[in-house]
């Protein structure tokens, strides 16, 4: 009996294939107009972000609410992030077995320190805060787990740029370009300084470009894992005694911390 080919998918599957993921494309960018700063959005103004027609976003909005991933307020007639959203992010920091060996570490240099230590995970052109512990006395802010992270104006972003793969790098810079023409110097000579600084010492500082009264640090992990590039970052105010020791205290021990959790995991 000779075998049959498998059956050619017809213009109408390929079509209606398309269509869904069109569709599931639509819905992450709907979730995605909402942030830690932006809580609460109207359907007018989610139209005007996402450009989608008035009965396309109505659809969405219906299903991504009966999914739980969205909420409609009544007492704000807006609609906000809904519960469904942790839901999908538990297994993604369940997952993570380094914060669990981290944490520990984290909050022992955290106390000494009298500041925040930070773990941060980066895919893409992506840097997303996993683990934020504060030690006693700290007032420094306090991010979400969750939150992006800026790529040129902090340490932790800049030494994670340097670890791109050369298409992904050269694709951000370009765009970064794009956005902000005047800066492009300005960064090359802050990822020069990085790359030094790292070089050098294993570590780089943040010279408070996004915090004027923040002084902070990070030490890149050598290898990803899982595809994942993890960036240690450690904050202090600068009128603190630690951001005049950088170099002496606050560095090596972030450093050492690092080579500890990487000796943990087996790398």
């Amino acid at each position: 009996m000779i075998a049959q080919p498998p059956p050619v998918a017809s213009r109408q599957d390929t079509e209606q294939e398309n269509r869904l993921v069109s569709a599931l494309a639509r819905g992450i960018g709907v979730l995605g107009c909402f942030s830690p700063s932006v809580q609460e959005l109207s359907g007018k103004a989610l139209m005007e972000m996402t450009g989608l027609p008035k009965p396309t976003l109505t659809r969405m909005l219906d299903t991504l609410c009966e999914l739980g991933l969205l909420h409609y307020s009544e007492r704000l007639s807006k609609y906000v992030p809904g519960i469904g959203l942790l839901n999908l992010a538990v297994p993604a920091l369940a997952r993570m077995t380094v914060r669990q060996l981290a944490r520990p570490l984290m909050e022992e240099l955290a106390n000494h320190i009298g500041g925040q230590v930070q773990l941060l995970a980066g895919v893409g052109n992506t840097l997303t805060y996993v683990e934020v512990v504060h030690g006693t006395g700290s007032q420094i802010f306090r991010p979400e787990v969750g939150t992006r992270l800026s790529l040129s104006r902090t340490a932790s972003g800049r030494a994670f740029v340097l670890q791109m793969p050369e298409p992904e790098h050269a694709a951000w810079l370009s765009d970064f370009t794009r956005r902000k023409p005047g800066q492009r110097e300005w960064l090359a000579g802050r990822l020069a300084d990085t790359a030094r600084d790292l070089d050098t010492h294993g570590f780089c500082r943040g010279y408070s470009d996004l915090h004027r009264e923040i002084e902070t640090i990070a030490v890149p992990m050598r290898k990803r894992r899982d595809g994942e590039a993890l960036v240690f970052g450690a904050a202090v105010p600068v009128f603190s005694a630690q951001s005049k020791r950088l170099a002496e205290d606050l560095g090596p021990r972030l450093l050492t911390l690092v080579r500890n959790v990487e000796a943990s995991l087996g790398a």
